[in-house]
C-alpha cells in the first residue's frame, strides 16, 4: 500500500519538459483550428512560382512553432523522449477534433451564435484534416530523427546547424505533403474541398515554405536561449545523442 511519504518522494516531471510539451501541444491544436483559412500578403517584389502575392495556410505560423519546441525537446531530452511527445501529440489531434465536433453537433441555444457559422469556422473539412495529419506524423518524426542524427555526427555541437537543417528539410516535407493532399489530391480525385488551379497550389507551397524557412532561421537564437535556460534554471538534460 502506498503512503503519503512514497508519493512525496516520487520525482516530479522536469519543468522544462512540461513547458516545451505545453508549447508544442498548444501550437499544434491552434494549427489544427486555423488551417482552413488561406492568408494572402502582397509583396514589393515577385517570387519565382509564387509571384507578387504570398499565399499560405493560416496555420503556418502556429505549426512552425511546433518544430521549435520539438527541436528544443530533442536537444534536451533525447530522441526517444521527443518521439513520444510527437506521437502522443498526434493522438491529441483526434481529441481536439472529437471535442470540436461534439460541440458542433450539440444542440444550440437560442442565444448562441449561428450554428452554421460556428461549424463553418471550426469544422475543419476532410481534405484539411487528412492533409494536416499525414504531413504532421511524417514531418515531425523526420525532424526528430534528422536532428538526433546530426547531433551524433557533430558530437552535440553546432546546434544552429542542427536546428536549421532538420527544421528546413522537415518543413519542406510537411509543406509538400499538406498542400498536395489538402488542396490537390482530395479536391481533384476524391471530390472533397475546393479545386484550385495548379498555379495556386504551387503558390501555396512556396508561400508556406518560405515563411517556415524564415522562422527556422529566425528561431535559432531562441533554441539556444530556451535550451540554455532549461539547463541552467530547471532540470539537467541528457546528451542530444542519447
Amino acid at each position: 500500500m502506498r503512503t503519503m511519504s512514497d508519493t512525496a518522494r516520487r520525482p516530479s516531471p522536469p519543468a522544462g519538459a512540461v513547458f516545451l510539451a505545453a508549447v508544442f501541444v498548444a501550437s499544434l491544436a491552434t494549427a489544427q483550428l486555423t488551417a482552413a483559412k488561406v492568408l494572402s500578403f502582397d509583396l514589393p517584389f515577385a517570387l519565382p512560382l509564387a509571384g507578387a502575392e504570398l499565399a499560405l495556410p493560416g496555420a503556418a505560423l502556429a505549426y512552425a512553432l511546433t518544430f521549435l519546441a520539438s527541436d528544443c525537446y530533442t536537444e534536451l531530452y533525447g530522441k526517444r523522449a521527443a518521439q513520444v511527445l510527437v506521437n502522443v501529440a498526434f493522438a491529441m489531434n483526434f481529441l481536439v477534433l472529437a471535442l470540436v465536433w461534439s460541440t458542433i453537433l450539440a444542440p444550440a441555444a437560442p442565444s448562441s451564435i449561428d450554428p452554421e457559422s460556428f461549424e463553418l469556422v471550426l469544422g475543419a473539412s476532410t481534405n484539411i484534416v487528412a492533409g494536416s495529419l499525414l504531413a504532421y506524423v511524417v514531418s515531425q518524426n523526420y525532424d526528430v530523427v534528422v536532428f538526433h542524427r546530426l547531433g551524433e555526427l557533430t558530437d552535440g555541437d553546432h546546434l544552429w546547424l542542427r536546428n536549421i537543417a532538420s527544421t528546413g528539410t522537415s518543413q519542406l516535407l510537411d509543406t509538400v505533403i499538406f498542400v498536395s493532399i489538402a488542396f490537390w489530391v482530395f479536391p481533384q480525385y476524391v471530390g472533397l474541398g475546393p479545386e484550385l488551379p495548379a498555379a495556386a497550389v504551387v503558390s501555396l507551397m512556396v508561400g508556406q515554405y518560405l515563411l517556415k524557412l524564415l522562422i527556422a532561421v529566425v528561431d535559432t537564437p531562441f533554441v539556444y536561449l530556451i535550451t540554455g535556460a532549461v539547463r541552467r534554471y530547471t532540470d539537467p538534460a541528457p546528451s542530444p545523442a542519447r
